[in-house]
């Protein structure tokens, strides 16, 4: 079974930092893309960034590009979101994700940000104060 739990949320004044951790389980890490959402009070879920290939392919939303850092450490199953000179506007949930590559549904869960595609886990709160 596909499991995910994200951590590392808090709070933060902006222009801080925050690691937010992404433990993985029940499947081949190789076999698919894991992605970080977030969903900030009273807006829509979106992407921020992406991983697959094991670590070789990445992708960041305009917003948090130069600024988050995706990685991963597929020995141990984890994935990481380093998060940099925060804003305001990042505050929101942020959530892990992961779908199997040759899913039909991967365009609709990276950029839709579908919840009816792939495997989710519990969100992790993160609170920017100016």
């Amino acid at each position: 079974e596909v499991q995910l739990q994200a951590s590392g949320g808090g709070s933060v004044q902006a222009g801080g930092s925050l690691r937010l951790s992404c433990a993985a389980s029940g499947f081949i890490f190789d076999d698919y893309a894991i992605a970080w959402f977030r969903q900030a009070p009273g807006k829509e879920r979106e992407g921020v960034a992406s991983i697959s290939s094991g670590g070789s392919n990445t992708g960041y939303a305009d917003s948090v590009k130069g600024r988050f850092t995706i990685s991963s450490d597929n020995g141990k199953n984890m994935v990481y979101l380093q998060m940099n000179s925060l804003k305001p506007e990042d505050t929101a949930v942020y959530y892990c994700s992961a779908i199997r590559l040759d899913d039909p549904g991967l365009s609709q869960w990276l950029v839709l940000a579908r919840t009816d595609f792939g495997s989710w886990g519990q969100g992790t709160l993160v609170t920017v104060s100016s």
